[in-house]
């Protein structure tokens, strides 16, 4: 660090550590962010940086050599939205293939860049969440926070008692224990029956790959709770809305994060959701 900007620094008590506005500004985790610091590839005023460095949003910092908007610290808010993800939509923010992605119909930030908390694959409905701020996104995603995801599943087969331990008990897939923390009976007709379950990971695919250890089909699945967070029964496929003060305080408490919530809200864009439960 230069000794002018050490200098300036020293008078400016508005300066936080980079890994933190890089976080706010929505690039990804502190965490993430302090290993681009180490690979240097963080600059300030045409300077590289190291670990534990402090700038303000008067300084020019570049990540990979690009410019980064900062926002003055007391303008810094994080925002969080439910989107009700449709069937054919991938979880990408762009799709080699030109798929549509779950991102094309979200709204513009005034600062950063949305991150999805966790992903939906293409043949699965329901809850995504999106915020700004990327120290709330990595820790609702990381496994040691312990975040509960609940589905609602159609099964297609006989499923018996000790499938149900099994998936209670734990499972092994890929390597890995999985197993589901409940399951509750849903309804439904014949071969065709509806679960809730729930869990605390979410690894690729898992819900799926649970069911398909006991060889029987998932024919529909639908994520209905993130967290605190359920999917709004007003918020139709394809829109979305801003959650209010109270519930972005309510998720970032769960992973012991303090945030400065958005308070003006649009109004959302939704219509009357069908009742996730229904037959066939």
């Amino acid at each position: 660090m230069s000794k002018q900007r050490a200098d300036s620094q020293r008078k400016n008590d508005k300066s936080e550590k980079l890994q933190k506005i890089l976080a706010n500004a929505g690039l990804g985790s502190r965490r993430e962010i302090e290993k681009w610091i180490a690979d240097g590839r963080v600059s300030v005023n045409g300077s590289i940086v190291q670990l534990g460095e402090r700038a303000t949003d008067k300084d020019t910092i570049r990540v990979d050599g690009r410019v980064i908007k900062i926002m003055p610290s007391e303008e810094v808010y994080t925002r969080v939205i439910a989107y009700h993800k449709p069937l054919g939509e991938v979880s990408t923010q762009k799709d080699p293939e030109g798929r549509p992605t779950v991102f094309d119909k979200l709204p513009r930030t005034s600062f950063g860049r949305w991150i999805s908390i966790g992903r939906l694959d293409i043949n699965t409905t329901g809850l995504l969440l999106f915020t700004n701020n990327g120290e709330l996104a990595h820790r609702l995603m990381h496994p040691s926070y312990q975040v509960e995801r609940k589905y609602a599943v159609r099964i297609h087969g006989e499923v018996t008692d000790e499938m149900l331990k099994n998936l209670k008990d734990g499972v092994l897939i890929d390597g890995d224990m999985c197993q589901f923390n409940y399951i509750q009976p849903g309804g439904g007709e014949g071969a065709n029956q509806w679960y809730e379950v729930g869990l605390s990971e979410g690894k690729n695919r898992e819900v799926r790959k649970l069911w398909q250890s006991q060889e029987v089909d998932v024919s529909r699945l639908i994520r209905i709770e993130y967290g605190p967070v359920e999917l709004p029964k007003s918020l139709s496929r394809g829109r979305w809305m801003d959650l209010n003060e109270e519930q972005i305080k309510k998720v970032a408490d769960l992973v012991q994060l303090e945030v400065k919530p958005r308070k003006a809200q649009p109004k959302p864009s939704s219509s009357k959701r069908k009742n996730i439960w229904k037959k066939g």
